[in-house]
């Protein structure tokens, strides 16, 4: 028997992130992780969050060095490397417009989240000020 969760899934309820309202930040960036857990290699994608993407690393080719091509990437390295694209395409996708529109630039994960963080928290200084 199918169940109301199956269906859901089916029928593509799982498949977008959830949309951030200015007024819920918190909540946003928590169902944002627990949705980006829930992907294929989550741990992965939420670690190029909050640590930065993959450092490409570099080769020798007759004696000058250079960063290694996607297709020259160790398998796990490749899984890396799409989880950093994951990551910023799922956070985008999670932005209403008129915040999509300040933050579509940044090409880093890690960049993008503090940035929104930043857009809708302020600084320290900016809470500060509100909490007086």
């Amino acid at each position: 028997m199918t169940t109301l969760a199956d269906k859901s899934l089916l029928s593509g309820g799982d498949n977008k992130p959830p949309m951030l309202e200015k007024h819920l930040y918190d909540s946003w960036k928590s169902r944002m992780e627990l949705y980006m857990l829930n992907r294929p290699h989550g741990r992965m994608i939420l670690a190029s969050v909050e640590k930065g993407p993959l450092v490409w690393p570099s080769i020798t080719v007759d004696g000058a060095t250079r960063l290694k091509e996607y297709i020259e990437l160790t398998p796990a390295e490749a899984i890396q490397a799409d989880c950093d694209i994951k990551a910023i395409n799922i956070i985008l996708q999670g932005l209403p417009t008129e915040i999509y529109a300040l933050v579509s630039q940044h090409r880093v994960a890690k960049d993008l989240w503090e940035k929104i963080k930043l857009l809708m928290q302020g600084t320290s200084l900016t809470k500060q000020e509100r909490e007086c």
